[in-house]
């Protein structure tokens, strides 16, 4: 079954990170103990802007609603913010006032840990005019603590004929919170990856937080779950480098070809192909191919 085409702009609403990237670790870090990496690179980062990234090389018009680096990190950060395709012209410059936003990211093999220090709000004053845009169709959140911070989001995007998707995103208080069905319910699609949905309680057997909740297995592939059926789709196998990012490359994946108005089980491959792109390069978003063929050939 397909729903009708949404042309139009996506808003991508959350923090922004300088994401420092820790690869090749022999292990994980244990306390007490020093491990040497094989290779350290500096990205931009956080939900919002990798799956903005990735939106716009699949060929979506797609602007970031953030707070931007500033001080050293926006050297470090604004070239290849520039250039990813993303308009940041509903963003705004972080206070030099405030503490930058940073995630550590430890990768081993195919395990990951992160370390993050948070500041500012995480939605700028930005947002109350980019929602209104003539030609915005949908809003991503790309964090539930962002949600949380911000319930004013469902609201605003309602009244301007918005639809609404919702990553999760791993953080202990919120995940703890007993408030959060209702945030959940409010959105059109909610996309957990397959540890926090376990956490959540979420199961293919149970009836779904979300009218279309979105399960990334990672190389297990993905399951969209609806009050009516489960969908299951495996992903290819790929030689992993950095898994960083690559469930938000699903979510750009997914919904792009959902604004498209494609089926379930192509919504799905084209997640799938996303997220496998996202782990054979270091970085979140980094150097990105032309990706519009891909958009192409998971509609066919």
């Amino acid at each position: 079954m397909t729903r009708a085409s949404r042309s139009g702009r996506v808003l991508s609403v959350g923090r922004l990170y300088c994401d420092l990237i820790f690869t090749e670790l022999p292990k994980m870090p244990t306390l007490g103990e020093e491990v040497f990496a094989g290779g350290l690179s500096i990205k931009p980062g956080g939900g919002a802007f990798i799956t903005a990234a990735y939106m716009a090389a699949l060929g979506r018009h797609v602007s970031l609603v953030s707070a931007l680096p500033s001080g050293p990190f926006a050297t470090a950060l604004m070239a290849e913010l520039g250039a990813s395709g993303v308009d940041l012209s509903t963003s705004e410059e972080t206070p030099a006032s405030l503490d930058p936003q940073i995630t550590i990211a430890m990768v081993s093999g195919t395990e990951r840990a992160f370390l993050t220090r948070r500041a500012g709000p995480a939605v700028p004053k930005s947002f109350e005019k980019a929602v209104t845009g003539r030609d915005v169709v949908h809003l991503h959140i790309g964090e539930l603590a962002t949600l949380v911070e911000a319930p004013f989001l469902i609201e605003k995007a309602r009244m301007a004929g918005l639809s609404i998707s919702l990553d999760c995103s791993w953080d202990d208080a919120v995940l703890a919170r007993g408030d959060l069905a209702e945030l959940i319910a409010s959105v059109d699609i909610f996309l957990p990856n397959e540890t926090e949905a376990e956490r959540l309680g979420i199961s293919e057997a149970s009836a779904p937080p979300a009218p279309l909740t979105v399960v990334k297995r990672g190389p297990g592939g993905s399951v969209a779950i609806t009050h009516e059926k489960a969908l299951a789709a495996p992903t290819r196998p790929v030689d992993v480098i950095d898994s960083t990012g690559a469930g938000d490359a699903f979510n750009a994946g997914f919904i792009a070809s959902w604004l498209a108005g494609h089926s379930l089980e192509k919504c799905l491959e084209s997640g799938n192909r996303c997220g496998a792109e996202a782990v054979t390069r270091v970085g979140g978003a980094s150097d990105l191919p032309d990706l519009k063929a891909l958009a192409v050939e998971t509609a066919s």
